[in-house]
């Protein structure tokens, strides 16, 4: 069975990842990652991430994908040796001149090649084999056939992975200019601005009658915004053309969305929900509208949507502490006695429960859950164990 990757931006996530079912997690840390600070793990919380996974028999990877200038270069060296020492199991990189001073400086560390590479031939993938790379995460352009194919052309101890599910970016595997330009924000080096995402109104005034009727509001329309991915129903024919790990986006998002995501692509893996189990739960999470990306050809792809999430729960607790009857658990958005809230637990269906009695630790009585990280004692009926989270449904909500 292909390995479930999930993503980590904070130490909360990558427990949450690793209980939940993923089977590897990869985040950053201080240096050279896509994604804003807020999303990379200081040293000895990286230290933490890597004993958490290896003690529960899993993987932690380190993204270094970021395209670096020489200045970064030279603390390269020191930072790659740590993460090797730490026991890392490997780096995520995108830029061959990282590649090749982890290769020289840390050489047990071993390299997975970002899909910001945009691998889709076999010839680059023996060439980045060549430079010592151990995986591939594919680019996002290649459909099951060319993945079939790609990998009918390669030696079996070269690794194919290739993403599954989550924000997708409007450019060739990420590859973009348009926030430099537009926000002087580069999206090569994790400080995207997202302008993909803004509303739009266009005309192309020398082709008369070819209109592309892009207005949906008075607003205009998100005309270059890309859908979120969600390859539920093709994970057998993904294992099937040969990719080897399922990978999941958003170092971004909270624990509540790691959760949910990697509890659903677990039990899809593992046929232990129905195809529209996970559909289901997958729409839990606040995400963009969903396509399969261009896994089953171009033709299949809906270019345009409005840009806008859809949310229909939210996180309104994780579960600390088992006292038998009772539980302690951590309010993240508030409820009340009488309201409804959902468990979430790994391999379980999810199940309703009607909140009970909510006292604080000493015992006094609470009319309601409204203290954001305020700890509660929560009657216990439904078996609930620490790391399980409860969320609440909300009227449908586009922004």
């Amino acid at each position: 069975m292909p390995e479930l990757l999930a993503p980590a931006g904070d130490l909360a996530a990558v427990e949450t990842a690793l209980y939940f079912g993923a089977d590897a997690v990869y985040c950053a840390g201080p240096a050279l990652q896509l994604r804003s600070d807020k999303a990379g793990l200081s040293r000895p919380q990286l230290e933490q991430a890597v004993a958490a996974a290896h003690e529960k028999g899993k993987k932690l990877y380190v993204a270094l994908n970021s395209l670096a200038f020489d200045s970064e270069l030279k603390a390269l060296p020191e930072y790659a040796g740590f993460l090797q020492d730490i026991g890392v199991d490997a780096v995520i990189v995108a830029d061959l001149g990282v590649m090749a001073v982890v290769r020289r400086c840390a050489p047990r560390l071993q390299l997975h090649v970002s899909t910001q590479f945009n691998c889709m031939n076999h010839q680059t993938a023996l060439a980045l084999r060549e430079f010592g790379a151990r995986r591939i995460v594919l680019a996002r352009e290649l459909t099951l056939e060319q993945i079939a194919t790609l990998r009918s052309m390669l030696p079996r101890d070269l690794e194919l992975e290739a993403f599954v599910h989550g924000a997708m970016c409007m450019a060739f595997s990420g590859r973009c200019l348009m926030s430099s330009f537009m926000a002087g924000r580069s999206g090569n080096r994790g400080e995207c601005a997202q302008p993909c995402r803004w509303s739009y109104s266009f005309a192309e005034e020398k082709r008369p009658g070819e209109v592309f009727d892009a207005e949906q509001t008075e607003k205009g329309t998100a005309i270059f915004s890309s859908h979120d991915l969600c390859a539920i129903d093709l994970l057998q024919q993904l294992e099937e053309a040969g990719v080897c790990s399922f990978k999941i986006e958003g170092r971004m998002k909270s624990e509540y969305y790691v959760a949910t995501v990697v509890n659903a692509y677990r039990m899809g893996m593992e046929h232990r929900w129905s195809a529209k189990t996970c559909r289901s739960e997958l729409e839990k999470v606040t995400h963009r509208p969903y396509s399969e990306g261009f896994l089953r050809g171009f033709e299949r792809i809906t270019p345009t949507n409005d840009g806008r999430y859809r949310q229909e729960c939210v996180f309104a607790a994780r579960v600390l502490e088992d006292r038998g009857d009772s539980a302690v658990i951590q309010q993240r958005n508030p409820f009340f006695p009488g309201e409804e809230l959902e468990l979430l637990s790994p391999g379980r269906e999810p199940a309703a429960m009607t909140v009970g009695e909510l006292r604080d630790l000493e015992g006094q009585s609470l009319e309601g859950a409204t203290l954001v990280q305020q700890k509660i004692l929560i009657k216990n009926d439904l078996g609930l164990k620490p790391g399980d989270i409860l969320r609440k449904s909300v009227p449908l909500k586009v922004f």
